[in-house]
């Protein structure tokens, strides 16, 4: 690894201490250098609040030395007001005379624009050091804006002989099967706490009342959201109690309240390509698939995922509810204690 990819490794691992918090913005890391030594460095901590850019700039004590420093950032610096001024003005003032870029901004309000900026400033400017894991840190980000639909991570866990839960009926109503070890039931608490909103099917939201919160681990709660065509979950259920953001996509025409919006769409149509239209127009970048059978297979059949989780157990079952089957190999595998967890991104 050279000079400049270790900075920018570096700008790499500042950036993801802001998973969670700053979407839907990018994470962005950001360090200055001066002669061969890191003089300021920041990340995008917050929506809304200050870029990398420029916590970087403001960790600097001697101003005087950003003329002769070099600047690294994972992802091209904005060029438009938004919640924030913008951060290529912030370079170009301090006349900072090298920047060295990830990747490019593929946000129509960006894409660019920022480069050129800086360019036409007389600003020398590199892009693509460590383009490959700076695109894979924001692939949320990116697949928003070039997929226009949020990045999808479908997450089961089953059986080592294929199931994921068992036949159940009226009488086993809340009583899921227990899979997975705890250990990976809280990497899953912390899974749903760095994406946007979680999802589950009428038929999972029926049997398993789940809560679909972060109550394991400390984090924001996802948008929660089901889909209940004839709104036949009970009221009395976690998901309609209003205590996080929920919503509900129906064919029934239904008032929203507080915290609890229902969406009308046609069931007659595409649902999952509905779905993902929706929550591109309310500016959801990642959602996480936590559904049953059912909705996991629609989400596989429509081609409309990019990642999967799964966690296979020691246990085995007499007979169940079958597991999805995904194409390919896993990507990845590891041992969490006596489970395993595969790694699949979509081919």
């Amino acid at each position: 690894m050279n000079t400049q990819e270790a900075y920018m490794k570096r700008c790499l691992q500042l950036a993801a201490k802001g998973m969670g918090n700053v979407a839907p913005n990018p994470m962005v890391g950001c360090v200055i250098v001066y002669q061969d030594k890191i003089i300021g460095e920041g990340y995008h901590q917050k929506y809304g609040e200050a870029h990398a850019e420029v916590n970087a700039i403001n960790a600097v004590e001697d101003k005087e030395l950003l003329k002769n420093a070099t600047l690294y950032v994972n992802l091209e610096p904005c060029a438009h007001y938004g919640k924030t001024p913008p951060c290529a003005d912030l370079i170009i003032e301090h006349k900072i005379h090298y920047v060295i870029i990830g990747s490019i901004d593929t946000n129509s309000l960006v894409a660019g624009k920022g480069i050129e900026k800086l360019a036409k400033a007389g600003i020398d400017v590199k892009i693509g050091v460590l383009e490959k894991e700076c695109k894979e840190l924001n692939k949320r980000f990116f697949t928003f804006y070039d997929k226009k639909r949020p990045y999808i991570t479908l997450k089961w866990a089953q059986t080592k002989n294929g199931f994921i839960d068992n036949k159940r009926t009226e009488d086993t109503i809340g009583k899921a099967l227990q899979i997975t070890n705890l250990e990976s039931k809280k990497l899953v608490h912390k899974w749903r706490s760095e994406e946007q909103a979680i999802m589950v099917g009428t038929n999972t939201a029926l049997l398993d009342n789940p809560q679909l919160t972060v109550r394991e681990v400390n984090g924001k709660n996802p948008l929660r959201i089901t889909i209940d065509k004839w709104l036949r979950i009970p009221k009395s259920y976690h998901l309609f109690d209003k205590s996080t953001p929920t919503l509900v996509f129906t064919a029934v025409d239904t008032p929203s309240v507080n915290n609890l919006e229902f969406v009308k769409i046609d069931f007659d149509n595409d649902v999952i390509m509905q779905i993902s239209n929706e929550l591109y127009k309310r500016n959801i970048q990642s959602l996480i698939v936590e559904g049953g059978e059912l909705l996991l297979k629609s989400f596989i059949e429509s081609n409309c995922w990019d990642e999967a989780r799964v966690f296979i157990s020691d246990i085995t079952i007499g007979r169940g509810v079958n597991a999805p089957i995904l194409n390919g190999n896993p990507v990845s595998k590891e041992n969490i204690k006596d489970d395993k967890l595969w790694i699949y991104y979509k081919e």
